[in-house]
């Protein structure tokens, strides 16, 4: 900004207002200049001034020349769309009139057929009753004569063979009830419901938005199943569309926002399960909406469920140099302390902090027990631990290891966990672990103590732990069989922790606590085996 200045005020050759005065500089060549809204002072802050002015011009000439753009392919659009729906709705008719024209063929053929029938009925009774009345008037006749004869001899046998004629006369032997009615009103058709059906056909209206109801959708065993429902039935609803996206993505609002849908089409009822997750975040999004066959309705207010999951990583830097970590899987490798010995030997110095008297007197015990920077794991502690500690809540996470490893040990430690401890044989760690040196045990250990678990080994094991109330349990991972219970009070966060030797395991996580776990952690509440329990 320049300093107050006493100057002219004119209009320029396009109306903008400018003011031209002294600056105060004391150089008498610079002036102010008042330019939309902005002032510079001295020539270079007014191209500076006169630059940002024409780069918003230009942005704003870009701005409105995109929206012609899109208000052209708008129109371009609006002719397409108009003239489809235009062909679709003249071929509708078409195919209604066919329709039509097939029901009334097929009706008055039936007509045709029905009229034909009756009168050939009628026609052939007609036929055999005139036939009839002409032989009995024949026969009527004779009799007549016969009694207007005079002669008297042979009266007597041409009177019996009357009477014989007319018994045997067709007229007696005849049904003189009609065979076929005269009646087709059976055959009229009352088109009144279909008229105003036809007369109340409109377009088919945009569906009405579905709402979520959030008190029924249900998250558990990694599926989450959403329901929803309608203000008023729909009969001309064809099917909704449901979409779902996480949350939890890194970087700003606007570009979390902007991150795709899943997509699920073709859902037939007002519920459905998504199974199969893996949730490796706190909360997923959902929203819905109807279609029928011509148009989608406006999609539902977007609900957010929690499907809280604990996830975690292995800590490669806390990992005792012979377990080679990748992501999420550990291998024993017996020579990756061997070339951290090579090293160390080479940059071996004199120093007495070096000396092997000294490195011999060193107890695990006088070890740092912060842990700053995690150091690695050393000695026979086959150490790693995951990356994220536990202080509240429940969380499950699963093992796999292979069980020829000569031993394996999977629970948590608390922070202060020394790098010469194992799992299982201080104070600051819980673990079950698998000894399968010289004979194969499975053995619940915590504070140097044990206690053998009369179980099956299983392929995997599902970890289960309540920091609130401070329990850990420990599940055959495939029939959630229940193999021991830790019961203690956590004072202090904890850490998954792992330890393998001449093996192997992997493990999986963003897993919910699943539901037979939570029923069986209500059941044996009471009943579960404690700390105290270990000998």
């Amino acid at each position: 900004m320049g300093k107050p200045f006493q100057g002219v005020v004119y209009k320029g050759r396009r109306g903008e207002a400018e003011t031209l005065g002294a600056c105060g500089c004391g150089t008498g060549s610079c002036f102010t200049l008042v330019l939309f809204g902005f002032i510079a002072v001295c020539p270079v802050e007014v191209e500076e001034a006169l630059s940002r002015i024409t780069n918003t011009l230009a942005m704003k000439n870009e701005e409105i020349s995109n929206f012609i753009c899109a208000l052209k392919q708008s129109l371009d659009n609006l002719e397409v769309n108009s003239n489809r729906v235009q062909e679709d709705l003249e071929s509708e008719f078409s195919s209604l009139h066919s329709v039509l024209d097939e029901m009334k063929e097929n009706m008055l053929t039936r007509i045709k057929q029905e009229r034909a029938s009756r009168t050939y009925e009628l026609q052939s009774q007609l036929s055999a009753c005139s036939k009839a009345l002409e032989s009995s008037e024949e026969l009527l006749e004779v009799a007549n004569q016969t009694l207007c004869s005079s002669e008297t001899d042979g009266f007597t046998q041409a009177a019996k063979d009357i009477k014989d004629s007319v018994t045997m006369a067709p007229a007696f032997r005849l049904s003189l009830k009609v065979k076929a009615s005269d009646n087709m009103s059976h055959l009229i058709v009352d088109f009144s419901q279909e008229r105003e059906m036809l007369q109340g056909l409109k377009f088919l209206p945009v569906p009405a938005t579905p709402e979520i109801q959030v008190s029924e959708c249900q998250v558990c065993d990694n599926t989450v199943t959403v329901v929803w429902t309608l203000l008023e039935p729909d009969s001309k609803i064809d099917h909704y569309i449901l979409e779902h996206r996480r949350t939890n993505h890194e970087g700003p609002p606007r570009i979390r926002e902007d991150y795709p849908w899943m997509v699920v089409e073709g859902i037939r009822e007002m519920v459905h399960t998504l199974t199969g997750l893996r949730f490796d975040t706190r909360y997923m999004t959902f929203r819905v909406r109807a279609c029928n066959k011509a148009v989608a309705g406006e999609f539902s207010e977007p609900v957010t469920l929690e499907t809280h999951a604990f996830t975690f990583k292995l800590d490669a830097a806390s990992a005792h140099q012979n377990l080679k970590v990748e992501d999420l899987s550990v291998e024993w490798d017996s020579s990756g302390g061997k070339i951290q010995d090579i090293r160390k030997e080479k940059n071996r110095t004199s120093s007495p902090m070096h000396s092997p008297a000294r490195s011999a007197l060193m107890s695990p015990k006088r070890a740092p027990t912060a842990r700053p920077g995690r150091d690695r794991f050393t000695a026979e502690s086959y150490t790693v631990l995951a990356d994220t500690m536990i202080d509240a809540g429940q969380h499950y996470w699963e093992v796999r290891f292979d069980k020829e490893s000569k031993a394996f040990a999977v629970g948590v430690a608390l922070r202060s966990l020394g790098r010469f401890d194992q799992l299982g044989k201080s104070n600051a760690s819980w673990c079950i672990h698998l000894n399968n040196w010289l004979q194969q045990s499975l053995s619940a250990k915590h504070n140097n103590k044990a206690r053998t678990l009369e179980c099956p080994i299983p392929n995997s094991i599902g970890v289960y732990i309540n920091h609130d109330e401070g329990v850990l349990s420990f599940y055959n991972a495939k029939t959630k069989q229940l193999m021991h219970t830790f019961k203690t009070k956590f004072q202090q966060p904890v850490i998954p922790a792992f330890m393998v030797w001449n093996g192997s395991f992997s493990v999986v996580t963003g897993l919910q606590v699943p539901s037979v776990v939570q029923s069986s952690q209500r059941k044996n509440s009471g009943t579960s085996s404690s700390n105290a329990s270990l000998t």
